[in-house]
């Protein structure tokens, strides 16, 4: 309905002139015969939205314009401008890539020498055992517990070198070969999901007695008497077939 003044005729304004939102919600509270019908209240939010969207882009762009982050420079080339704290965050990441380079050589020239002047190496199940000194009680017999770890052998000159893997730069333990007094086969026995595993064992003169095994009884066979043989010691124990 149209409000009249005297004689001058009041139109009401359909269409709203983009204003701020604070102006906006200032000019509803002030006057309560302005507030929009169901209609105007949909277009004044879609209004809104427009303006939320604009104000979002012309932030994105300042962002992008800043000083500090150039995008191109004067020659054409693109170009990004770092902080003193975002280069010497690079220089720290390229350092432990150069790093982590050098030591993934480190394991391939290990492997490479390995392979060419070791006289024997291989994976084989370990586990350790210390025999019992005089006086002190028989060990537990023990054969249950399966307790293998694999284990990267290498017969290399005068020693035995045991390596948690074939990348390690640094043995896990080693054992001279003059330190060992027996090398001798040991009974088969079945390991789940794996099968018949063959073994034999190295004892040392302190006591400590390696015993090792493998699913393939050539391996083994060739592991007795590569040892046997830089040992120096005899071949006279046959080999059980089971236990």
């Amino acid at each position: 309905m149209d409000d009249g003044f005297g004689k001058i005729k009041v139109i009401p304004d359909h269409f709203q002139v983009s204003t701020p939102a604070s102006e906006d919600s200032l000019q509803n509270r002030s006057s309560p015969d302005s507030q929009p019908s169901t209609g105007n209240s949909s277009r004044s939010c879609s209004s809104l939205w427009s303006r939320r969207k604009l104000r979002r882009a012309a932030f994105m762009l300042n962002l992008f314009s800043l000083r500090g982050l150039p995008w191109s420079g004067a020659d054409g080339q693109e170009k990004v401008q770092l902080t003193a704290a975002e280069l010497e965050s690079l220089r720290s990441e390229l350092a432990d890539i150069e790093e982590r380079e050098a030591h993934l050589k480190a394991e391939l020239e290990h492997i490479d020498e390995i392979l060419r002047s070791a006289r024997l190496s291989g994976y084989l199940y370990i586990r350790s055992r210390w025999t019992a000194l005089p006086g002190e009680p028989a060990p537990i017999d023990d054969i249950d517990v399966d307790d293998w770890l694999p284990r990267f052998v290498v017969l290399h000159g005068q020693c035995i070198f045991f390596y948690l893997c074939s990348t390690d730069l640094s043995p896990q333990d080693s054992t001279l070969l003059s330190d060992v007094v027996e090398v001798g086969p040991l009974p088969n026995f079945i390991r789940e999901d794996e099968g018949t595993q063959y073994s034999f064992y190295i004892l040392t003169r302190q006591g400590l007695r390696y015993e090792c095994s493998h699913v393939s009884e050539v391996q083994v066979d060739t592991w007795l008497s590569a040892l046997r043989t830089d040992c120096k010691l005899g071949s006279d124990v046959e080999v059980p077939n089971g236990s």
